[in-house]
């Protein structure tokens, strides 16, 4: 990245901070050379390159090492549980033969390619109110089935979910990158969401079931042999199912959780001010939050995938076990990617690139997608990537519309998505999960990244030019 040239932040720009933008890119280079060439494991390969990143970038020893702590802390306490929680409900909804209610009769329902578009609205209507992790996690043993009962690639399936979980994440509120985005700017959170769901619509086709085809020509794999804790290579045993549950049944389980979160999402909308709000809304942030949320769609699991089906209370309880043995490469490695980006931000990454935007002169809303994305590429974090950028731009957002204000949110929202590399856990979630190579995961999810922020960020700009 060039040092800049004029403007306020350009009389800031040091040394050091060409040295941590260096640093950080030979990190991450070096977590590839090591996966890819030397077949280092991810999680050992993250590790080391956290430790390289921190001892050249100059934080003092202890440091390097509570970084790491702190970044691995972090993901796993947000994630881990989540992760763990959506194999315990793909386990049931599999053994119960739940899965297999869905697949059939969305094959039924949708044949050939109508399927890819199938799986693309599946995706978008969990993904409304769902973070990305908890909708794949949910998401996966339909995908795996899908793929293998409809002869297709996997990723003629799996990037259309993936499109649809990451653009309303991005974009559309009641998620949070979206949210920080337009406190810090001010914009209205109706006209956001409308002009967010505007550019979400076509972004999602794009990115998702047309880019599919290529991106299953680019990477021809089949369906993983283990998929989130769950063996794909052999039929499920249906043998102990006495009943099989009903396309309804499932249905409603796996959108349990969904249907907590977005009533959270309404009644924090409905009563802005927790302080005066009602009751009901305490009780709705409550269960709404999303590890409650998934406690309980759990609980419900055991009951509607469980002993409705003719399982034993030790049969389930055996079954949530084996759920998490599979689970423990991908929390380690998913927790590594946390520590990592937490490395970069502890070394001041993430302010030396704030530095060099604060010299940018340049239209508000370029400015606050080129900075998001400078953020995201160097620290893996979407929402730090959010809260920053928003943070830069928002004193030039006040004299702004409030239908240009809320453009900026997007554009902001639509920068934080850019290139998903080693540094962002969620890279490692999808590889882990879809059993890829490094190499496969960057010529699919980062691709599909970057096209859905590039993509994303050109519909909003032709927006601005109309409204």
């Amino acid at each position: 990245m060039a040092e800049p040239r004029g403007g306020r932040g350009s009389l800031n720009w040091t040394g050091h901070d060409t040295q941590l933008l260096v640093v950080a890119a030979i990190g991450i280079a070096l977590i590839v050379l090591l996966i890819a060439k030397f077949k280092v494991h991810p999680f050992l390969s993250l590790v080391l390159g956290s430790a390289f990143v921190g001892l050249a970038s100059g934080v003092g020893l202890d440091k390097v090492v509570s970084n790491f702590e702190d970044g691995v802390g972090g993901v796993l306490k947000e994630v881990g549980l989540l992760i763990a929680l959506g194999a315990m409900l793909g386990k049931l909804l599999a053994d119960s033969g739940g899965a297999n209610q869905v697949v059939d009769t969305l094959l039924e329902k949708a044949k050939g390619n109508r399927v890819v578009w199938m799986m693309t609205l599946v995706a978008v209507i969990i993904g409304l109110p769902m973070f990305f992790e908890i909708g794949l996690v949910l998401l996966l043993p339909v995908i795996v089935l899908v793929t293998q009962r409809s002869k297709m690639k996997l990723m003629r399936i799996a990037i259309p979910a993936l499109a649809g979980l990451s653009v309303l994440h991005g974009l559309v509120p009641p998620h949070p990158g979206p949210l920080i985005a337009i406190s810090a700017v001010k914009a209205e959170l109706g006209t956001t969401l409308a002009l967010g769901l505007l550019v979400a619509v076509p972004t999602v086709i794009i990115c998702g079931p047309l880019f599919s085809r290529l991106a299953a020509r680019w990477v021809p794999v089949e369906a993983p042999a283990v998929a989130g804790g769950i063996d794909t290579t052999h039929a499920v045993d249906l043998s102990d199912v006495k009943r099989q549950p009903s396309f309804l049944v499932t249905l409603l389980t796996i959108i349990f959780p969904v249907v907590l979160m977005l009533l959270k999402a309404i009644a924090d909308i409905v009563w802005p001010d927790a302080a005066h709000a009602p009751m009901i809304r305490t009780v709705l942030d409550f269960i709404g939050q999303p590890l409650v949320a998934m406690t309980l769609a759990v609980l419900a699991a055991m009951v509607t995938f469980g002993y409705s089906v003719g399982f034993t209370g030790s049969k389930i309880t055996s079954k949530l076990s084996a759920s998490l043995g599979p689970i423990a490469a991908i929390l380690l490695i998913v927790g590594a990617g946390g520590g990592f980006k937490q490395t970069l931000i502890g070394a001041g990454v993430g302010d030396a690139v704030k530095k060099w935007a604060e010299g940018a002169n340049m239209s508000v809303l370029v400015l606050g997608f080129i900075v998001a994305v400078a953020l995201r590429l160097a620290t893996g974090s979407a929402t730090v990537a959010t809260v920053t950028a928003a943070g830069i731009v928002a004193p030039l957002a006040t004299t702004l519309s409030p239908t240009h204000a809320a453009l900026l949110a997007l554009a902001i929202g639509a920068g934080s998505l850019f290139l998903s590399h080693v540094n962002d856990a969620g890279f490692w979630l999808v590889k882990e999960l879809f059993g890829l190579t490094v190499g496969q995961t960057f010529k699919t999810w980062s691709v599909m990244e970057t096209l859905i922020s590039l993509v994303g960020f050109g519909f909003i700009m032709l927006l601005s030019l109309v409204l």
